[in-house]
């Protein structure tokens, strides 16, 4: 059945055709969390909506299984399946910005990098997540959370249209005028209702400049840095995002070589609002006890949206448990602590992201992302180098430890 679907295929498509053991091959399969590691039965790498159509009739025809990679960012590995038909979307990264109608179309194949540079030509920044090369696509489809969030919704809120090629092979597009059933599961339900080709951006204004960046202080005063970070958070203006990270300092020169790989509890920081408002709002975060780091200052959105690239690099193991929380009690800042301190790997980390803000203005039933009473996420972070630290690392982050931290019921689904 393979080699009659590659054959067939062969005449279907303009994009490169690879099968096992073929130059190519592995680069293309492998993804960001080298845990995933499965082999599909042939790939093509698309050069545009054309191929996807071929590739969805095909696999349709010879009854082979298909499965998407955008940017093969997902932690669980949903861009790869063996056996099956791989739609490798990652030559289809073209951006194109309408200032004027501030919007942007972005391709399936587009990382967040792609997009943020494109956009902030003009000043206008998308709706995306914390990482530059996280795909957009499932990104977007999965629902979406960045330091824009609090202010302008969901990635999947700002989103004008979708291009989807459907399981029959049919090109449409999906907006709240046209197939809006469609529209509706498709921001937040993920990649299950057809490929999405490009993604049409709701884009505001932000940057090129914004006060942001990062600050950290030492594990012993993660207790005092935790119940400063609850205040503000609580009283943050929209414009304000502050993710909270507990881990152990990597050695990263804006970090103090003294505390490298002991325990910190650190700030990422991003105020996209009025520059002079934004220092003033961020001041008394710098003025805070002794912090072992500080590189808050206005820098361009574009540096800020890269910050944490080099803590996710392609080729790591990774594993995360996350729940959504209606509310930040104490006793999690407590609990977070504990755990730290326990953390086997350099690389991991437990982190909390706010939301609430904009998140919340629209009904729990505008699309299919939901969680809007969500306050914040909690995401215990395992990352590490070598297989055999899985068990270990695995056990650090499990359901168990989710549990755990969440000392109040506090949590939804």
């Amino acid at each position: 059945m393979t080699a009659a679907l590659a054959n067939d295929l062969k005449t279907r498509v303009r994009g490169p055709l690879l099968r096992p053991g073929e130059p190519g091959y592995d680069e293309a399969r492998a993804i960001w969390n080298a845990m995933i590691d499965r082999k599909p039965a042939l790939i093509v790498r698309c050069l545009g909506v054309a191929d996807v159509v071929a590739c969805v009739n095909a696999a349709r025809e010879h009854g082979v299984p298909l499965c998407i990679k955008g940017g093969g960012h997902n932690i669980a590995g949903l861009a790869v399946r063996d056996g099956s038909l791989m739609l490798d979307m990652s030559l289809m990264r073209g951006v194109f910005v309408d200032p004027a109608g501030a919007v942007a179309h972005a391709q399936a194949g587009c990382l967040l990098g792609d997009v943020d540079r494109e956009t902030q030509l003009h000043g206008l920044a998308a709706v995306l997540g914390f990482v530059s090369n996280t795909g957009c696509a499932g990104l977007t489809l999965g629902g979406g959370f960045g330091y824009l969030t609090r202010r302008f919704g969901w990635t999947s809120d700002n989103l004008a249209s979708i291009e989807v090629v459907t399981a029959a092979g049919q090109v449409i597009r999906a907006s709240e005028h046209e197939h809006s059933d469609l529209f509706w599961g498709m921001r937040g339900g993920g990649g299950n209702f057809g490929v999405a080709t490009s993604f049409e951006y709701a884009l505001h204004p932000v940057g090129p400049d914004v006060v942001a960046g990062a600050i950290a202080w030492r594990g012993e005063d993660a207790e005092r840095v935790l119940e400063m970070y609850q205040s503000l958070a609580a009283q943050a203006p929209r414009e304000l995002t502050l993710v909270a990270a507990l881990r152990l300092a990597p050695p990263a020169p804006w970090l103090a070589k003294e505390v490298h790989g002991k325990p910190i509890v650190a700030l990422f920081v991003c105020h996209s609002g009025p520059l002079a408002e934004a220092e003033k709002a961020l001041a008394p975060i710098k003025a805070f006890g002794t912090p072992v780091g500080d590189i808050v200052q206005r820098r361009s959105y574009v540096s800020q949206q890269a910050l944490l690239d080099a803590t996710q690099p392609k080729g790591r193991r990774y594993y995360w448990k996350s729940e959504y929380l209606r509310t930040l009690e104490p006793g999690l800042f407590t609990q977070a602590i504990a755990h730290a301190s326990r953390i086997v790997s350099p690389h991991a980390a437990i982190l909390i992201f706010p939301l609430g803000g904009a998140v919340s203005d629209l009904p729990e039933g505008h699309s299919a992302v939901g969680n809007r009473d969500a306050a914040a996420v909690l995401n215990i972070a395992s990352a590490w180098e070598h297989a055999d630290g899985d068990t270990a690392n695995i056990a650090g982050a499990g359901k168990t430890c989710v549990s755990s931290l969440l000392a109040e019921p506090t949590s939804t689904s």
